[in-house]
Parts: C-alpha cells; sequence; structure tokens
C-alpha cells in the first residue's frame, strides 16, 4: 500500500510539473524602447458558391473538336450558352452548346481551350 500511495505521488509531482510553464526570457535594451507589435492580420477568403447548373464532360472528341456535356435532371441548357470547362477548380476552356440533345446529355462545341473527361462545366 506505501508503494501504490508513493507512485501516486510521483505521477501526480510530474502531472503538475507538467502543466507549469515559465514566461520566455525577455530582451530588452534600455537605450532602444520597444514597440508593442501588431498580431499578424491574415488575408480575408471568400467563397462564393455556385449557384447555377452544373455539367460534367462525358465525351471528347479532340479531332472535331466537340464535347458530350451531362447535367442533373430539368437543368439542360438550351443551344447557343457558352460555358466555361473548369478541371479541379480551373478554368482550362470553354464550349457553347449546339445541340443535339438526348434525355440527360448534349453536345457542345470547343471554342477555346480544352477539356478532358470528368471536368465540370458551368455557365459564364
Amino acid at each position: 500500500m506505501p508503494m501504490r500511495s508513493a507512485i501516486g505521488s510521483v505521477c501526480v509531482a510530474l502531472l503538475l510539473a507538467g502543466c507549469a510553464h515559465s514566461k520566455p526570457p525577455t530582451t530588452s535594451n534600455a537605450s532602444f524602447p520597444t514597440v508593442p507589435q501588431k498580431p499578424q492580420e491574415r488575408p480575408q477568403t471568400y467563397v462564393t458558391p455556385a449557384l447555377g447548373p452544373a455539367g460534367r464532360v462525358e465525351m471528347v472528341n479532340n479531332e472535331s473538336r466537340f464535347v458530350v456535356l451531362s447535367f442533373p435532371p430539368g437543368q439542360v441548357p438550351p443551344p447557343g450558352q457558352v460555358w466555361r470547362i473548369n478541371h479541379r477548380g480551373l478554368k482550362v476552356g470553354r464550349v457553347k452548346i449546339s445541340g443535339p440533345q438526348l434525355e440527360l446529355s448534349t453536345v457542345a462545341d470547343i471554342i477555346e481551350g480544352e477539356a478532358n473527361v470528368g471536368d465540370e462545366a458551368m455557365p459564364e
């Protein structure tokens, strides 16, 4: 029994010693006044959610410069609209919806840049 209380006392002492902290040493020079430092300000980041419909590149024909885009139900855009193609959030190209439309898919001509299967299409 005395051994348990001794071990318990040592554990408590180590715990209390680990919780104690000391102030960092101050280096002050009497000839230079200390200037209070402002905390570093971080630039604010704004996130804008995409509110419009988003499509997905399902097929790419680089020779004829067109893609097949798929969309959620009820959100297939009409022909004539220009959409941007994003790869992992970065704009890599632009397409113009040309049709034909079949159920949830439509065809778009590549007018600028490139597109890869799996890229996201967003309205401009």
